[in-house]
Formats: structure tokens, C-alpha cells, sequence
């Protein structure tokens, strides 16, 4: 792909929006598949393979949950009929590094169709083969006329190839970068609404995390085929606080905070696929490692007085080391896989507490919990069968259990065996070419911060968490139902039902008289209802505008460690309202378009507070975008146009919330302001 391929794709504005042909799968399934070819996507002239993606009607990008090692499949995105075989790129990242030119088809199918265990609802596959060499590019600068410094790093350059049977791919990505800020008035008020102590902050923070990746694939005739690959990644992220606080008859005092959490970590892994007996043998090896060190130091300075503070600094190690084997065959008219996975997950870390003396040094002083290690050594082992039970049924079935034995050392060292049963059923009726449901009942395990093992201090807020060796890994039963109906020309809409039956559900308990730390509630249930539309308007004369809408509601429940009331979980989201337009214009290679976005959110709970931060309640955005300025694609973004606020509603209470008094209410209102982006785009 050249950067002239613009200039001779059709005029965008005049070409129709995606529209999907039918064709059979393969395998045993015999299920139909929505194939996109790429001239489906060329009024928008993608520049890879997620700009593409983006514009399927309907389809919404599902990332992999973030569960143990690496297990069964849990996104919605497929890489030549594979998943993907890593834990540290998202979604985002591995499409955007396939140029458009390279990709042959997207096909969309119901996940319990095919022969990859864990997948349900729609799933895309993209096909995509590198024949030359080429290479694509982007630099996305943003500017803020308020407490924030420009980000002209943000940018990517990808390239990828082949050589016989060799395919290759390397790229440096700093897309995951951002320069952020807020200023404004912070108001006290004690018990009674009276005005104690008013506060003037500006903060800003430094965020860049530039990653080099490569990745080989060979893939000769037959059965095997084989990829190696992995990164190297600097994290740069630094938080700078400044503020005066005034309150009667106290002398105005200057405010500090310096956080500072630069790491870097790495990846490197690979499969070996291959021909065995009546199947195919799949060889996964996963290696993972990440330093992580953190500090944050806060002085405050009386007007002619003396400087006190605060400082806390850790540095954590953090390795995973995962094996696993997939093997599948064909038998009783269907697919089979059996699989099992061993891994091994690891934290070092060293905690410390300082003051600051009157000499202007930091003194330590005894922080206990903070310092430890945590481990862990998990087997699991699945047994997985789907295959077609009618014309328009399919269903999947996957049974099995993991052990593991968590380790921790330091204060009061534990270790503690478990085991868990796995597995899930999965249902996917199609009774019409444009209308499909897919069930889903499965028992999952969630992964654990091994960092909530250990105690931890929040200087900023005041608040410390206690060490807890109990801490248990989240549990739970989902249901999942998704429905897609097509609507012909005017595009599709998807309803996603969710519902969560949780065990040990991990927040923020009563630990000792007095003390809190990340643990379990035994009970917890959450439901969701997510309805999202892409609606084509060029039936109604409007040639070239498309909607995209979604509602999500959720709603979640437990019982508070500290007060014994229900309520919602903490910092749940529970309402998003999305309207997004493009307007590809007829006859030229201009399109424009916008974004509101509403949300809401519930608030943290802590043994003595309540606590909502939050941005917005509304963002909104407009762009205009040249698909072929000298062969480029440009766009210009103006965001938050309806002046979002950085927000924070606090209330802490002298004992435990609900029985004790009011001690303070902190109501936060700052101002961030327009957001000016642009982006240039391009191949070669």
C-alpha cells in the first residue's frame, strides 16, 4: 500500500456504507458468516485494519478480560481465524498495526460456532496477509489552553512484511500517552455547612509510554505455523500538585504534591502450532515482567512558618511465567479441545513511610505490611466440545478446574491452597440471515492485584489500607445474552444483557478496631443492560450520515462491611448514553461528525468516608477530517465543548460512616477546558 492509494479510491462521499455478503463457514458448524470486503470500507479510506473494524455496523471491539494466565478465549477479535497469544497489547493495538491494504475480508460470526473454546456473541476475524513490504505512520499532538503543556509525542510508526514464509512485523507506539490538568476552587465545610477552609489547586501530570514490539510469524504449508514475539516499554507518568489553603484565624499555607511512578516492563512469547494424530497441537510460552516503582511526597508550608510533610515509596517486581498447551480434534461431529496451563505469578516489594523534620529532611518511620512478597502457582485444566445441533442451533460446552496456592511472606506470612471448577455453556440460534442470539452461563475466576495484599498509604486523602493475607480471588456466575438484528440498508442494533452472581467480591473491609483493607464481601450481584445501534441514514436522502448510539444501565448490589446496608458497588458505573455522527460528504473527501457522551458513576466507600471524583457529567466533541491531503489523512478535534468539570464530592465522618458525625464535606469544582487534537495518518 502507497500513500497514492487514496487518490485512487473511489470518491468517498459517493461510495455506500458497509454492507456484509453471506457466505458458509467452515467447519463442522456449517453457521453462515458476514463477510466485509474491503472496498465495503471506502468511503472512510481506512488506514489499517481498526479503522475498518470500527466502521462494521453493529460490532463493538470487546477486549480480553483481564482473568488468570491466559485461559479461554474472552475477546471478540480474531487474527487469521487465531487469537491472539499475548496479555500486553489491547485490541487497539494489534489492529492498528495491520495495514489496510493487507487485509483480504472481515468475517463476522457468532463466537459459539467456531473452533475456539470461550468465545460467544459476535466475533470478528480478520484475514489479513503481508505479500510486500509497507509501512504506515501517525502523529497525534493535543493542545489545552489551561494548567496543561502540550503532548506532541503522542505518535506511531508500525511496518510489516514478508519473506517466503516468513511474516514480520515491528513497530514504536506512543499512542498510550497524555498530558492532562485541572485548576480551580476546593471548599470545606464542617458538620453544620459552614464554610472552613478553601483551597486553590492546579495540578497536571506527564504521561508517555513509549514500547517497541516485533513479532515473526512462520506459517509453511499445512497445519503448522508458528509466531515469536514480544516488547520493551518505558513508562514516564509524573503528577504535580500546587495549591494555597486558607482557612479563619490560620496563617494561608502553600501546598505540594509530586508523584512520580516511571517503570518499564517487557514481554516476550510465542506458539508453535502443529499436525498431531487426528488433531493439531498448539505450544504456548508466556514471559512477563514489570518494575514498578512509586513515590509521592507532600510538604505544606504555613505563611512564615515551618514546612511539614509526608513521603511514601515503594517498588514492586511483578513477573508471570505461563505455559499451556491446546490440543483439538474433530469427533461425534464437532470440535474438541483439551487444554491445560500452568502459571506462576509473582511480587517483591518494599514499602516505606517518611515525615519530614524540621531540618527539611524526610525521617522513616515504621510502616508495617508494606513490605513483603506475594506468589502464586496455578494449574488449570480444561475439556471443551461444540458442534452443530440444527440448521440455525450451535452450542459449546467447557468443563474443568483450576488449583492454586497463594504464598505470601513479610508480616504474619501465609500460604492457602484452592480449588476452583471452570467452565461454561454457550447457545447460538440464527433463525434468518439478519437476526441471531447467543446465551451464555459461565463461572469465572478473576485475577488479584498482589499489591492489595500488602498495606499502602494515600497521603493526598489521608487514607491507609491495612495488609490482609485472607484476600481471595473474585468468583462469580454470568449470564450473558446478546441479540443482533440487521436492519437492511439502515444499518444493525445489538442488545447485551449481563448478569453477575459474585463471590468474594473485592473491596475495602473492616480490618481489626479500627483498621480497613482490601478484602472480600462473600455476596455481591451485578446486571447490565447494553443496547447499541449503527443507523445509515442514506435511505432517508442523507447520503453519507451515519448514528451510532448506546445505553447502558447497570445496576449492582452488597451488603457494606461497615454499616450492614445495601448499596451499589463502589465506583461502579451505572448509566452511559452515547449519540455519535459522521457525515461523509458527497462528491469530496471531507467528512465530519461528533460525540456526547453522558455518564454516571457511584461513589468509593471507606471505613469513615464516601467518596466521588469524577469528570464531566457530559462530553462532547466535534471533528472535520480530509481523507487525502497529499495521499495523508488529516483530521482536527475540538472536545469538550460543553465545559465538562473535574469534580470530587467527599464526606468524612469522625467513626465509621453511618454511625458516627459528620467531621468534613470536601466539594471539589475545576475547570479543564477545551481540548484542541489533530492527527496526521499515512502509509508507505
Amino acid at each position: 500500500v502507497t500513500s497514492v492509494a487514496a487518490q485512487e479510491t473511489p470518491v468517498s462521499g459517493d461510495t455506500p456504507p458497509p454492507a456484509a455478503t453471506e457466505a458458509p463457514a467452515g467447519g463442522p458448524s456449517g453457521a453462515t458468516r458476514q463477510v466485509y470486503a474491503p472496498a465495503d470500507f471506502a468511503r472512510y479510506v481506512p488506514r489499517n485494519a481498526y479503522d475498518m473494524l470500527i466502521q462494521v455496523p453493529g460490532f463493538q471491539i470487546r477486549d480480553n478480560e483481564q482473568l488468570r494466565g491466559l485461559g479461554q478465549a474472552t475477546g471478540n477479535v480474531l487474527f487469521n481465524g487465531e487469537r491472539p497469544s499475548n496479555k500486553a497489547d489491547d485490541m487497539y493495538t494489534q489492529l492498528s498495526r495491520i495495514p489496510a491494504g493487507n487485509v483480504e475480508r472481515i468475517e463476522i460470526v457468532d463466537g459459539a460456532t467456531l473452533e475456539i473454546p470461550g468465545l460467544s456473541g459476535q466475533v470478528a476475524n480478520i484475514v489479513y496477509r503481508a505479500d510486500a513490504f509497507s509501512g504506515q505512520f501517525s502523529w497525534k499532538p493535543e493542545f489545552r489552553p489551561h494548567y496543561t503543556d502540550p503532548l506532541l509525542t503522542r505518535a506511531d510508526v508500525s511496518v510489516r512484511g514478508r519473506s517466503g514464509e516468513i511474516e514480520y512485523e515491528a513497530s514504536l507506539n506512543n499512542d498510550d500517552s497524555a498530558r492532562s490538568g485541572a485548576g480551580g476552587p476546593t471548599l470545606i465545610y464542617d458538620g453544620a455547612g459552614n464554610i472552613i477552609e478553601r483551597r486553590k489547586d492546579i495540578w497536571h501530570t506527564h504521561y508517555d509510554t513509549p514500547k517497541l514490539s516485533g513479532r515473526i510469524t512462520w506459517d509453511p504449508a499445512g497445519d503448522t505455523v508458528a509466531n515469536l514475539g514480544g516488547h520493551y516499554q518505558r513508562k514516564y507518568d509524573r503528577y504535580y500538585e500546587d495549591g494555597v489553603r486558607t482557612a479563619p484565624g490560620l496563617p494561608d499555607s502553600i501546598r505540594t504534591v509530586r508523584e512520580n511512578s516511571d517503570s518499564w516492563n517487557y514481554e516476550i512469547g510465542g506458539d508453535y502450532q502443529f499436525g498431531l494424530g487426528p488433531g493439531k497441537l498448539k505450544l504456548i510460552g508466556l514471559r512477563r515482567f514489570s518494575h514498578e516503582p512509586y513515590s509521592q511526597e507532600i510538604v505544606t508550608t504555613p505563611d512564615g512558618g515551618i514546612a511539614t510533610g509526608d513521603r511514601f515509596m515503594q517498588t514492586g517486581d511483578l513477573g508471570e511465567t505461563i505455559g499451556r498447551g491446546e490440543y483439538q480434534w474433530k469427533m461425534f461431529g464437532g470440535d474438541w479441545q483439551l487444554s491445560g496451563e500452568a502459571a506462576f505469578n509473582t511480587l517483591d516489594n518494599v514499602a516505606s513511610l517518611a515525615v519530614l523534620d524540621p531540618s527539611g529532611d524526610f525521617i522513616d518511620i515504621p510502616f508495617e505490611g508494606g513490605t513483603g512478597g506475594v506468589s502464586e502457582d496455578r494449574y488449570e485444566g480444561l475439556l471443551s466440545f461444540g458442534r452443530k445441533l440444527t440448521d440455525k442451533l450451535n452450542f459449546q460446552i467447557i468443563a474443568g478446574a483450576e488449583h492454586s496456592t497463594i504464598t505470601q511472606t513479610g508480616v504474619n506470612g501465609l500460604t492457602r491452597s484452592f480449588f476452583r471448577p471452570k467452565g461454561s455453556i454457550s447457545l447460538a440460534w440464527a433463525p434468518s440471515a439478519d437476526f441471531d442470539i447467543s446465551v451464555k452461563l459461565r463461572r469465572r475466576v478473576l485475577q488479584l492485584s498482589f499489591y492489595d495484599f500488602l498495606a499502602r498509604a494515600f497521603l493526598n486523602d489521608g487514607n491507609q489500607n491495612a495488609s490482609n493475607n485472607d484476600l481471595r480471588p473474585q468468583q462469580d456466575w454470568t449470564f450473558e445474552g446478546e441479540i443482533n438484528k440487521k436492519l437492511g440498508p439502515w444499518g444493525s442494533t445489538k442488545l447485551i444483557f449481563i448478569y453477575r452472581d459474585v463471590e468474594d467480591r473485592v473491596d475495602v473491609i473492616p480490618i481489626g478496631e479500627n483498621g480497613e483493607a482490601v478484602g472480600n464481601i462473600a455476596k455481591a450481584k451485578a446486571g447490565a443492560i447494553d443496547w447499541t445501534s449503527t443507523i445509515n441514514l442514506d435511505p432517508a436522502g442523507l447520503k453519507g450520515v451515519r448514528l451510532n448510539t448506546r445505553v447502558l444501565l447497570q445496576k449492582s448490589s452488597l451488603r457494606d462491611p461497615f454499616t450492614g446496608e445495601k448499596r451499589q458497588w463502589s465506583g461502579f458505573t451505572d448509566t452511559v448514553v452515547e449519540l455519535g455522527l459522521r457525515h461523509d460528504i458527497p462528491a469530496s473527501d471531507w467528512a465530519w461528525g461528533g460525540d456526547v457522551e453522558y455518564s454516571h458513576y457511584q461513589p468509593n466507600y471507606r471505613r469513615n468516608q464516601t467518596d466521588k471524583v469524577w469528570e464531566g457529567p457530559v462530553w462532547a466533541s466535534l471533528f472535520v477530517e480530509n481523507k487525502d491531503v497529499f495521499g495523508l489523512t488529516v483530521r482536527a478535534e475540538v472536545s469538550n465543548i460543553v465545559n465538562a468539570r473535574s469534580k470530587r464530592d467527599r464526606t468524612v465522618y469522625t467513626g465509621v460512616r453511618g454511625d458516627s458525625p459528620i467531621s468534613f464535606v470536601e466539594k471539589r469544582n475545576r475547570l479543564i477546558g477545551p481540548i484542541f487534537a489533530f492527527s496526521v495518518r499515512g502509509t508507505f
